[in-house]
């Protein structure tokens, strides 16, 4: 059965080999956990502000490394004490000033970015930054797959309890506001999510490419349907198909995994855009055949 399952491209990868069948399991976590959360800050407009904060977790993650090398927990509780700062910080500066949360979270960005770049460089060589910047999907090993999928558990939960609330918070936050006093609650607790996903998709994708299966299946989703339920589970179901292609693809064509996926992603986004009921050239059709009538 095993021989015969393995005769088939799609699953001889993931049959014969225990790195491929870890890696899949670990894009299946974020595409759980992460993938939701990306589409709520497509709700909340907020798409390149996590790029922003995918980047803020680098110098926390940077300094577990000076301390400790390639260590899972150090470097796991560096970048969410780096993600979870810059996020009250950047808060705290666009309420007390005239700077916008947009442009706060932007100039912490770049301090983070530059600082953990240099940190890493002190100690480390090309090849650590690299690991750091773009991650290592292939190299999951059975600690880093139970994080991963820890954290997918805490985001699913939370979102399912919070899933009203952060709806209302993502849409229209001044009638939130208006009707309860949970607002802060709900901002900072979903701020909260952020980091912890963007920590998970650090640890596969690197900090430059953990934002990617946020986003892009979300906004590929968003060209299908308008409804909350059916955007988290295409979107998901998205995430999922993108994290496969993308794995076969980096098996069978030798390329780099984490791009690998996230190109995949961008293909089917773009795929979206052409084809999906709401995108551009859908919604041209859609007005041609009005006027026809």
């Amino acid at each position: 059965m095993t021989e015969t399952l393995a005769s088939i491209p799609l699953l001889a990868p993931f049959i014969e080999f225990g790195f491929m069948r870890r890696a899949l399991a670990g894009c299946l976590a974020l595409s759980l956990g992460a993938t939701p959360v990306g589409v709520f800050l497509m709700l909340r407009r907020m798409s390149l502000a996590g790029d922003a904060m995918s980047h803020a977790i680098l110098p926390g993650a940077a300094v577990g490394y000076l301390i400790a090398g390639l260590s899972l927990p150090a470097m796991t509780i560096g970048g969410l004490v780096a993600g979870l700062a810059v996020a009250v910080l950047a808060g705290g500066v666009a309420r007390h000033t005239v700077i916008k949360e947009d442009t706060s979270l932007a100039t912490f960005y770049l301090i983070s970015l530059s600082a953990g770049v240099l940190i890493i460089s002190l100690r480390g060589s090309s090849v650590d930054l690299l690991h750091v910047l773009f991650g290592s999907v292939l190299a999951l090993d059975d600690a880093t797959l139970l994080l991963l999928a820890g954290f997918t558990s805490v985001s699913v939960v939370a979102l399912a309890i919070g899933l009203r609330l952060f709806v209302l918070e993502g849409c229209d936050p001044a009638f939130l506001a208006r009707i309860s006093r949970l607002g802060p609650v709900a901002h900072y607790g979903f701020m909260v999510l952020l980091v912890v996903n963007l920590v998970a998709g650090f640890h596969a994708l690197g900090t430059l490419m953990a934002v990617g299966i946020m986003i892009l299946p979300a906004a590929a989703a968003r060209l299908w349907v308008c409804d909350i339920g059916p955007l988290l589970l295409i979107a998901v179901l998205t995430a999922i198909l993108g994290s496969l292609i993308g794995l076969l693809l980096s098996y069978y064509v030798n390329l780099p995994a984490g791009p690998a996926i996230v190109l995949t992603l961008g293909a089917l986004y773009l795929l979206s855009l052409a084809v999906g009921p709401l995108g551009p050239l859908a919604s041209r059709w859609r007005a041609s055949w009005h006027f026809e009538r």
